[in-house]
């Protein structure tokens, strides 16, 4: 038996890296050594593609889990006899890596080795999921929004019906686990010999191999097809949500459930109104003149601008509330306001006749702020820092 690497060589890590700098490496590897990455080598290279699949596998499996990478970082692999549980310590099948970090392959239509799952009562091959960005503005967001976009996906070769064999050739029967579908292997635990059964690495749990490949997939059962898929986008969506089309992914190669297609959200930068939850936020700059006198004034909405009134002597601070102008909740439970935060510019640089004009009001009693004044303002800038 090969003696084994040391867990950060075989990442490519130092001891110190993060959660997200394991994650990085390990996805980078295992998508190198994928199983569906190594169609057309030879039996040997698909063997030591395989071993360094299932190392990478092991190393994460313990680096990313807090008490394993402690003991490890301790003991070394003697840790192992402390019981690092799940794949440390080896004996770990494909079917035990997708089960456990099918994720990290999603969005990359891998098929081929299709762990656990199941759709309705029914196996689902994992690696089949498509996952896209969606840009909305606010108005999107607003009133919800029917996009179209052309998407990427593999699907059933209509050469070979799916099967990825040459029209007219069979299948054999696998070598590996003689057409059973499955692997028996023994490994000791603490509790003695275990008997545990994977899915064939050979011929991904099916019990045949193909003798004679496709022309036109290569022996994929799958090609690259561009399709149009319209997108219905519902009112109140926010950055980061994930909505899904059952059956709109990948289709699972050899047949099967297809994967479904995941509509990652993203809101596009409006330069005028941020977002708060729900509540639309927009900064309000008056001048002297129509802070002291009052007026009207135009300020923008999802749908356009609306006129508001501004009373007089209206203090910088002050936020004017528009109900039911925000967003609405994603769950139908109301409308937010469109809140403006009002502020008043003050002059930079002044000409001659303006100097005069705040001279002469530089000494009026009426322009100073009472204490009471100074406090109401105060306390309204304090609760606002507060929450």
């Amino acid at each position: 038996m090969a003696e084994k690497r040391d867990y950060y060589e075989v990442l490519g890590v130092q001891k110190n890296a993060t959660d997200d700098e394991l994650k990085k490496a390990y996805r980078k590897l295992a998508i190198k050594y994928h199983p569906d990455r190594q169609q057309g080598k030879s039996d040997e290279e698909k063997k030591a593609a395989e071993e360094k699949f299932k190392e990478a596998a092991e190393a994460y499996d313990v680096l990313s889990n807090k008490d394993k990478r402690a003991r490890y970082d301790q003991f070394g692999f003697a840790g192992e006899q402390g019981g690092f549980g799940g794949f440390g310590g080896g004996g770990m099948s494909m079917d035990d890596i997708f089960s456990q970090f099918g994720d990290i392959f999603s969005g990359f239509g891998f098929g081929g080795f299709g762990g656990g799952g199941s759709r309705g009562g029914r196996r689902v091959q994992r690696g089949t999921d498509l996952r896209v960005r969606v840009r909305l503005s606010l108005k999107d967001v607003a009133h919800g929004v029917e996009k179209k976009l052309k998407i990427p996906r593999m699907v059933s070769c209509n050469a070979c019906n799916g099967t990825g064999a040459k029209n007219g050739t069979e299948l054999e029967t696998c070598p590996t686990c003689h057409g059973s579908g499955v692997e028996t292997r023994m490994q000791r635990t603490i509790l003695g010999t275990m008997q545990t059964q994977s899915e064939c690495h050979t011929c991904g749990g099916k019990g045949k191999i193909i003798k004679e490949r496709c022309p036109e997939c290569g022996g994929q059962g799958l090609v690259k097809k561009d399709d149009v898929i319209t997108i219905n986008i519902p009112a109140g969506v926010g950055e980061g949500m994930t909505l899904k089309m059952s059956g709109k992914g990948n289709d699972a190669p050899g047949g099967g459930i297809p994967g479904d297609l995941l509509i990652v959200i993203e809101e596009e930068h409006d330069e005028q109104l941020h977002r708060d939850g729900n509540d639309l936020v927009y900064n309000l700059m008056l001048d002297i003149p129509t802070a002291v006198f009052g007026g009207k004034v135009e300020v923008p909405t999802v749908d356009g601008r609306v006129r508001v009134t501004i009373e007089p002597g209206t203090q910088p601070g002050k936020i004017l509330r528009l109900r039911g102008k925000g967003l609405p909740s994603p769950d139908s439970y109301g409308t937010g306001d469109l809140l403006v935060n009002v502020t008043v510019y003050i002059p930079e640089e002044l000409s001659a006749d303006e100097r005069k004009a705040f001279e002469a009001l530089k000494h009026s009693s009426n322009l100073k702020p009472s204490e009471s004044t100074k406090n109401r303002i105060f306390d309204r800038f304090r609760r606002f820092f507060e929450n």
